[in-house]
């Protein structure tokens, strides 16, 4: 990823805020939402028609398919996040963004076209189905427990097992499905499948209530009962599952870590609003130490996680693989991110917790992201093992 250069990529990123500033902050109030309070595809849709318009759709690729480097997407996602609705409007939210990044990487060229082309055209939602059910011991923030299977019969592969947190099943045209097969014959390991949806092989149980409402179809549970696969559709050989999911994971752990910090820097711009305006015990709050004082520590919090992500970023672009500076970024960025949305909260008192701003959703959504795409303790549990390594590395 070469990149466009700074010049561009703040021209990208001053047309993505002006958007989302002045056509996707007001509908923050639209009332198309679903029973978990999730935005309509209808509402969805039209959000992305407006932006196909201002010429801002899935701004981080290029029209001739070139793809930001990580430093750009970081400017440009960060301003794609300054509304809940921007990345669903731009084109930039999880799980599509990620799976565009996958398939970009790893994807032949019949599959780029037949799958990647629909998302990148913002045509099409897709679903990553990876993590199991945690009560049936399947695959979570351990991939290695994956009991979804797949089998080799003629030229198809069938796929059984359950799905969980399946982010944007309900309502997605396009699956990347993992499965694991334990055949001998070199068609072993963790295997990666496209697949169009809906399938009558994949069952959505259940689309349970959670804490967040930001992501169209919210996060299923799914049932793979003898789903039948063209073997043209695996991406990459089969057994290199797990390392393709590696290049996903940490390029979309880092794209999170973006479109929050600018949500959160919105926040605090509301947060900030309200306390230069509101009046109590004589002069206003942010005159109050306490309350001036948790601005103050916003402003760090929020500037040491932009510099996070920007190092991140800069590993990515060069080549390394990412996973330990991507899992520091993750821990660091969510729980500076928890601390500044819990501030804003505060600082707006009872109007903090009620829906007349969107400082409480992006409260809730902060906390859900403490957990998505790795909790904070799996990651610094996996970073104590590298420290582990190194040091025994260093005894020789």
């Amino acid at each position: 990823m070469s990149g466009v250069g700074a010049e561009q990529t703040a021209e990208i990123a001053a047309k993505v805020e002006a958007f989302v500033r002045d056509i996707v902050v007001p509908y923050e109030r639209d009332p198309r939402r679903d029973h978990h309070d999730c935005p309509t595809e209808e509402l969805v849709a039209e959000l992305k028609e407006k932006a196909r318009a201002a010429g801002v759709l899935t701004p981080h690729i290029l029209g001739d398919g070139r793809h930001l480097s990580q430093r750009e997407t970081a400017i440009v996602l960060r301003a794609s996040g300054l509304s809940p609705l921007g990345p669903l409007a731009l084109n930039t939210a999880a799980p599509d963004e990620g799976n565009m990044y996958l398939l970009g990487r790893v994807g032949s060229p019949e599959i780029k076209a037949r799958f990647l082309r629909p998302l990148v055209e913002g045509h099409a939602r897709s679903a990553f189905f990876m993590t199991e059910p945690a009560d049936e011991g399947g695959a979570g923030s351990d991939p290695s427990m994956m009991r979804t299977t797949c089998r080799l019969d003629g030229n198809h592969w069938v796929v059984n097992g359950r799905k969980a947190f399946i982010t944007g099943a309900d309502g997605a045209q396009v699956g990347i499905v993992m499965a694991k097969s334990e055949a001998t014959d070199g068609t072993g390991g963790a295997c990666m499948f496209l697949v169009d949806l809906p399938d009558p092989a994949i069952r959505i149980e259940r689309v349970p209530n959670t804490i967040d409402s930001s992501m169209p179809g919210g996060h299923a549970v799914v049932a793979i009962e003898d789903l039948r696969i063209p073997a043209d559709q695996m991406l990459g050989q089969p057994g290199e599952g797990f390392r393709y999911a590696q290049v996903r994971l940490a390029p979309a752990r880092l794209s999170h870590c973006m479109r929050w910090l600018g949500a959160c820097i919105r926040a605090n711009e509301i947060a900030t609003d309200y306390a230069c305006r509101r009046e109590a015990f004589g002069k206003t709050l942010i005159d109050h130490e306490g309350v001036g004082f948790m601005l103050a520590e916003n402003l760090i919090d929020l500037r040491q996680a932009e510099l996070m992500v920007d190092w991140c970023a800069g590993v990515l672009d060069a080549g390394q693989p990412g996973g330990t500076e991507s899992s520091m970024t993750k821990v660091a960025v969510s729980e500076a991110l928890m601390r500044v949305a819990d501030r804003c909260v505060q600082v707006m008192g009872g109007t903090g917790v009620t829906s007349d701003t969107i400082v409480e959703q992006v409260f809730r959504e902060i906390r859900a992201f403490r957990i998505y795409d790795g909790p904070t303790e799996v990651h610094k549990w996996s970073l104590a093992k590298t420290i582990k390594r190194d040091w025994k590395g260093r005894q020789g």
